[in-house]
């Protein structure tokens, strides 16, 4: 699916002196590893960074190295020679990213979504990669470009956040060998990364989790397993957005679960949709395109329209059809 060479791309960054760095809302540790270890590299060439996101930077993540670097966007539009959206499948799930820049003279896309329709100038989309912090690492390495220990421990969070922790069906051989060398060559502290990554979640987190359980429910003879978050709930737990990262693991990890679904009402009237499966022949991907969304095949997104009972209801639905197509 990629249009664009590493060469391209490495061109760009050589020739422009201003950049945006952006990434998708509600971001994960590839998004935000992704962006820091990118802006890092670029900084390191004497470029004019600015690292955005909606969000900004999560609690969670905020023990990556130069995380100060990243922060939500002005409300005055700058302007740039070059945006990079990283992680980002659909342009608009930057969010108000968008508004803050004023013009960009070219706009550089890199991404490991099948789902990308390839916006952009520059586009380098590799399904194939687990992880876009993987795409990031052979940029930085095929165009010689500055790399230290601060941006190999960035990428190292990206890469292993987005395998969950190396166990997802795309982590090659390929990752494990990018994984070593950021390890050896960034000097990396496996076992204190890990704890931050891993063990270190806020007790509202537990608490969500606990409340998540109490809705679980089970259809189809117990392939299809799902929970619900109301905004009432998250109110009462006082919890972030970025607390239920993570946590749908928990019904994708039941036996004799294929698909898991989590639902989370929004505010702005629409419930954000995730999605897991375990087998490839239950493309979730294609299922949260008729959404809106998008993402990979085991592992997708969306955000529908409607109230949390109907939004579970349609979504649940189309999961039974495709289900009972593939028996």
């Amino acid at each position: 699916m990629s249009t664009s060479t590493f060469d391209q791309i490495g061109k760009v960054l050589r020739e422009h002196q201003r950049f945006a760095i952006l990434s998708h809302v509600r971001p994960d540790g590839d998004a935000l590893g992704s962006q820091l270890a990118f802006a890092l590299s670029l900084e390191q060439l004497g470029k004019d960074i600015r690292v955005w996101n909606e969000n900004g930077m999560l609690e969670k993540y905020s023990f990556l190295p130069r995380a100060e670097l990243l922060s939500k966007p002005p409300a005055t539009a700058e302007e740039f020679d070059v945006a990079v959206a990283l992680d980002t499948a659909i342009q608009n799930r930057l969010g108000n990213t968008i508004a803050a820049i004023g013009s960009a003279k070219i706009w550089i896309n890199i991404d490991h979504h099948g789902s990308n329709p390839g916006y952009g100038d520059l586009v380098m989309v590799d399904p194939s990669s687990p992880a876009t912090g993987e795409i990031i690492f052979n940029l930085i390495k095929s165009q010689g470009l500055p790399f230290n220990h601060d941006i190999a421990e960035n990428l190292y969070v990206a890469i292993s956040t987005d395998t969950g922790s190396f166990q997802y069906p795309k982590t090659s051989a390929r990752t494990f060998e990018i994984a070593a060398e950021l390890v050896g060559v960034g000097g990396l502290d496996v076992g204190k990364i890990s704890q931050q990554l891993y063990e270190n979640y806020p007790r509202r987190r537990v608490e969500l989790l606990r409340e998540l359980l109490r809705t679980m429910r089970f259809s189809e003879c117990g392939r299809v397993a799902s929970f619900s978050l109301s905004l009432e709930t998250a109110a009462e737990l006082a919890v972030r957005p970025e607390d239920n990262e993570g946590l749908i693991d928990h019904l994708r990890a039941i036996h004799g679960v294929i698909v898991a679904v989590f639902f989370e009402e929004l505010a702005d009237g629409k419930v954000r949709v995730s999605m897991r499966s375990k087998e490839e022949a239950i493309d979730v991907c294609a299922i949260c395109q008729k959404f809106g969304g998008g993402g990979h095949t085991l592992a997708a997104g969306a955000r529908v329209l409607g109230t949390l009972a109907e939004v579970e209801q349609r979504v649940l639905e189309e999961v039974r059809d495709v289900l009972k197509r593939q028996s």
